[in-house]
């Protein structure tokens, strides 16, 4: 039986920029549903299996004061809940999982755990509906506007047909915009079409994006045996090498993106290489009282197992699956080669004592419940931010692109790891940048944003603003939008054209801790 649900604002998918975008929704007094593919609720942070990538001064500035709260939230629930030493509770600045990529490297449950916390009071009072192990199917226009999209029970089957004034598509690789008949780019751009310095010299490619990782978590158990069985495609994957990459791609060998020059890892620290255990590791043991752990632990989202051998949208759903399938055996074939042939510096061979953990991310395979998705479908926004807008090499002046209808600000470098497309990383200089508005107007459809990586960027600039504290602000300031247009009847494109509008819009989001512009800061 098809069920109906309505409510002032739909939210399709439930990851980072769906969290907070159903968060700021629901604090304006909205009724939202937010439906969301996986078991848990954020995306990035959490059924991804992605460690916070920031910039350098997240702790002081940079983000919004929603996000804020969920980091502080973090590092409460351990203090609240674990048995810390004394010295790491008094670490006012606690990085629980001690990792090298962030300042907040933890258990991607104990993120869900402070989401679900953090929506909680919305949830309880009715305010807030989440349909979890629901994925949408079909969505149904009239003109310009969504008037209903049906998602269906991933288990059971049955539909819902959900209906709103506002949806926003919060899909990890903007599943909503070809259903809706939205106008939206993917690809690599050329130069031709851009202008910017780092896209195609010759024809666009649609079908040239970054590679994703399914993502797992290990620990290190000496002594003891945890070896997988063989993977299906460990004879491929063990000698697949591609042509840009300096050595087999299961090595210990790999290239520093920003100059491409040959680079040597480790599995652990002790030796002058980088370790790779550290860098994305999210139980510091040492943290908590003795026995509390047995080991530390990490997420393997390394270079080894980016999958760059075909997309997984605008392709057949055969296609697809052969390359979300291509994913999970290169990962799993990497923990079987670190288990088994992994050359170590004491002269042996493998690491057997490496034990998958599906309990930390939730699954019985071991592997994350969702591939990290880098690139999504973007629709063709009335604003769209280029290279040159950000980039530190296209800005004399030290800045970025000043834009008047700043609803956010981020900072990354630009990051484009290995892509469909055969092509190297892509790992540029890039300054402090803001969010425009017009990036998340739709160039036709007008009850319609986007709250994650699909609103109006390039493949290039892409690689800033499809990190973690950047998706949560665009998907707030969707949210914030989308109820700022119901209470005074305007639409999303009228508040970025119409001055008085725009200004109250921005006094709103600065109410609520939206940053809008950056102090005086220095390029990444």
């Amino acid at each position: 039986m098809n069920r109906h649900l309505h409510a002032d604002i739909v939210i399709i998918g439930g990851g980072t920029g769906g969290t907070a975008a159903a968060l700021a929704a629901a604090r304006m007094g909205r009724s939202v549903i937010m439906t969301e593919e996986t078991d848990w609720i954020g995306g990035q942070l959490t059924s991804q299996a992605v460690p916070p990538d920031e910039h350098p001064w997240i702790e002081q500035f940079g983000s919004t004061r929603s996000y804020r709260q969920f980091r502080n939230g973090v590092r409460a629930y351990y203090r609240d809940h674990f048995p810390l030493t004394p010295e790491a509770r008094a670490n006012e600045r606690l990085n629980p999982g001690g990792g090298g990529v962030s300042r907040l490297c933890h258990e991607f449950r104990t993120a869900h755990a402070v989401l679900l916390q953090m929506v909680a009071p919305y949830v309880h009072s009715g305010r807030l509906t989440i349909l979890t192990r629901h994925a949408i199917e079909s969505a149904e226009t009239e003109g310009d506007r969504v008037v209903s999209a049906v998602v269906r029970n991933r288990d059971t089957g049955s539909q819902i047909t959900l209906t709103a004034p506002y949806f926003i598509d919060a899909t990890e690789c903007g599943d909503v915009l070809p259903l809706a008949g939205v106008e939206y780019v993917t690809g690599a751009e050329s130069q031709a079409q851009t202008g910017e310095p780092h896209a195609l010299e010759g024809e666009a490619d649609p079908l040239d994006m970054q590679g994703f990782t399914h993502c797992f978590a290990m620990d290190y158990v000496e002594g003891e045996d945890h070896t997988i069985e063989r993977p299906a495609q460990y004879d491929f994957w063990r000698n697949y090498k591609a042509d840009f990459w300096p050595d087999k791609l299961l090595s210990w060998k790999g290239v520093r993106p920003h100059t491409l020059e040959t680079v040597q890892y480790e599995l652990f620290p002790g030796t002058d290489r980088y370790s790779l255990f550290h860098y994305r590791q999210i139980v510091e043991k040492s943290h908590f009282v003795p026995g509390t752990y047995a080991s530390n632990a990490t997420l393997v989202n390394w270079p080894q197992n980016d999958y760059w051998l075909g997309p997984v949208f605008e392709v057949s759903e055969e296609e697809r699956a052969k390359h979300l399938e291509g994913a999970r055996q290169l990962s799993l074939s990497l923990l079987y080669w670190l288990q088994t042939e992994a050359p170590r510096p004491d002269g042996k061979y493998g690491y057997p004592g490496l034990r998958l953990r599906p309990d930390i991310v939730g699954t019985e395979d071991g592997l994350a419940m969702y591939p990290y998705i880098r690139e999504s479908r973007r629709i063709k926004a009335e604003f769209t931010v280029l290279e040159q807008h950000v980039a530190t090499a296209c800005r004399p002046d030290g800045k970025a692109e000043t834009f008047a209808d700043s609803v956010g600000i981020g900072c990354y470098r630009i990051d484009l790891h290995p892509s469909t497309g055969g092509r190297h990383y892509i790992d540029i200089s890039s300054l402090p940048f803001q969010i425009p508005l017009g990036a998340l107007i739709p160039v036709r459809m007008n009850n319609l944003l986007p709250a994650c990586k699909n609103l109006g960027v390039t493949h290039i600039t892409n690689g800033c603003y499809r990190l973690h504290p950047v998706e949560w602000n665009i998907g707030e300031s969707a949210g914030y939008l989308a109820a700022y247009c119901l209470e005074r009847g305007v639409s999303p494109r009228a508040v970025r054209n119409t001055k008085p509008d725009l200004e109250q819009f921005q006094q709103l989001l600065a109410r609520e801790g939206v940053e809008l512009s950056w102090p005086a800061t220095r390029p990444v």
